[in-house]
């Protein structure tokens, strides 16, 4: 039964480079607390890189996708008005785009970190949905942090907490 990709999945397939080790219990743990709080997720504990020219590939793309239609249909009009105001609309336009870029690669970022999580999650945690769990389970964390609770010792320290 092949499942098919949707356009997300074919873009994050694209864009970036996973690992194909599983991710570390403790690591899951760090980087969900991380996601939660939403900072910066360490994409090394979860396992995945950014290809950055492919990602400027498929937003040069987007961008142009949007601008050359755009473009055409606009062009007799603009041809029409003061220079300086095509000028000043050509800069601002070309801001917007190099802004757009880190939105983009944010976007990217926290989708593949949510989807990275969620794998693992099935993996640490197949009982536990983790929409349901997730906050649950970074309490219980937290307190294992300040319990000193060993990395041995920290699976069955959050099972048995789950469970009162």
């Amino acid at each position: 039964m092949s499942k098919e990709k949707t356009l997300k999945d074919k873009i994050l397939d694209f864009v970036f480079i996973t690992s194909k080790q599983p991710v570390l219990l403790k690591d899951l743990l760090i980087t969900n607390r991380q996601f939660n709080e939403g900072m910066d997720v360490e994409s090394a504990r979860l396992g995945f890189k950014l290809k950055l020219t492919k990602a400027y590939i498929l937003y040069t793309s987007i961008v142009l996708g949007i601008l050359v239609p755009i473009s055409f249909l606009t062009h007799k009009e603009l041809a029409k008005i003061d220079s300086h105001i095509s000028i000043i609309g050509a800069v601002v336009i070309t801001a917007t785009i190099f802004i757009g870029f880190n939105y983009f690669k944010d976007w990217l970022v926290k989708t593949i970190s949510e989807d990275m999580i969620k794998k693992s999650w099935a993996i640490h945690f197949p009982f536990f949905p983790y929409d349901e769990y997730s906050s649950k389970i970074e309490k219980i964390y937290d307190r294992a942090v300040k319990d000193e609770i060993s990395k041995k010792d920290l699976e069955k320290y959050i099972l048995d907490n789950l469970a009162d």
